[in-house]
């Protein structure tokens, strides 16, 4: 039952943000009542959902929550209060929330109720869905997603930066998938200025419903051209620099540009990372050239990889993943442990986190 709330919870995954994407079942003698996802901010959590289709059938029933109900108000009426009254018998929670206007007193306000309540099923499951959310509200900045492709010798472009398409068209139908459950999609401004992306999801259907993620640029000196495409298109488009440069000239071309402390000559990628958190981005995507995305690995801001590898060979005459000066001995290496490979179209898909 918990496992099918977490799949009810997975609906949410390109709508819900900033909220977490939460699943509840309602069960009664080993049969489903009543279920319910949270959609979007705003709307009806998933436990409101659930006891509206179980109707007077919720009474005396087992809830399976996959985050623990809220007891605040917010937008919405707190969910402990409506599984109250519902008079729900048992209450099992996969995960604790950990926003500090829960944390606990979900459970305390149900236990006084008389409600049973137990917690921990599944609960690494629970937390691998929500893994920005718990980031935002537990380090006050967004679970962090490198995303790469290559060859299968590690190349990204060739010399004369020339890079579409490395991987085939199911790898990059994928990524409108990671793209759509990111709060935020990040680059760098030579990203910008060879490729002229639009860091948009454009991939249409139900599932991709939710308002396109915030478009981030990392540009020191506001190099950004003021035709830029990511600039023209709907949306928020943010530049953080560390410059004034043609700042006037970039906002009339509807960018937000803030400027930061530098690090090593480049806008601090943590400062960066804490405005961004302070936005509600729980996830952010990293599409960008070798540059930023070895400055993120040197920093230790990257929470997870996503490396798409193309079956084919690039040269020596091409550009590497990663740019990171300084590194000479094998001791200077960053470990990652691999956490799923898998095939996608003609490519492979290798999701790899920092072993530390």
């Amino acid at each position: 039952m918990m496992a099918h709330a977490l799949r009810l919870a997975r609906r949410g995954l390109y709508s819900a943000h900033p909220n977490p994407r939460v699943g509840c079942v309602l069960v009664r003698d080993g049969n489903i009542v009543g279920e319910g996802w949270h959609r979007r901010t705003g709307e009806a959590h998933a436990e409101i959902n659930a006891l509206e289709s179980a109707g007077t059938q919720a009474r005396g029933c087992t809830a399976y929550v996959t985050l623990e109900p809220c007891s605040h108000h917010g937008r919405t009426p707190p969910c402990a209060e409506a599984l109250i009254a519902a008079g729900v018998a048992v209450v099992i929670i996969a995960m604790q929330d950990p926003n500090p206007k829960v944390a606990g007193t979900g459970v305390k306000s149900l236990r006084a109720a008389g409600i049973e309540v137990r917690s921990g099923l599944m609960s690494e499951a629970a937390l691998r869905l929500n893994e920005g959310f718990v980031s935002r509200v537990t380090r006050g900045r967004p679970f962090v997603r490198l995303k790469l492709a290559s060859s299968l010798d590690g190349r990204t472009a060739m010399a004369s930066g020339e890079s579409q398409w490395i991987t085939g068209e199911a790898a990059r139908r994928d990524v409108q998938r990671l793209r759509a459950s990111s709060g935020a999609i990040m680059t760098g401004v030579t990203t910008v200025i060879d490729d002229d992306p639009s860091l948009t999801v454009r991939q249409a259907g139900p599932d991709f419903d939710a308002a396109q993620p915030i478009r981030v640029v990392v540009d020191s000196e506001l190099r950004t051209p003021p035709s830029a495409r990511l600039l023209s298109l709907p949306g928020r488009t943010i530049i953080y620099c560390t410059h004034d440069g043609n700042r006037a000239t970039l906002e009339a071309s509807g960018a937000d540009v803030i400027k930061l402390g530098a690090v090593d000559g480049r806008p601090d990628l943590e400062a960066v990372l804490q405005e961004l958190g302070d936005l509600g981005i729980n996830d952010l995507l990293v599409e960008s050239g070798p540059t930023l995305a070895g400055s993120m690995v040197c920093a230790g801001v990257v929470d997870e990889l996503v490396i798409y590898q193309a079956p084919h060979i690039m040269g020596s005459q091409t550009r590497g993943m990663f740019l990171t000066p300084g590194w000479q001995n094998l001791d200077q290496r960053l470990a990652l442990d691999i956490i799923d490979i898998r095939k996608v179209g003609g490519d492979f898909r290798i999701t790899a986190r920092p072993a530390s």
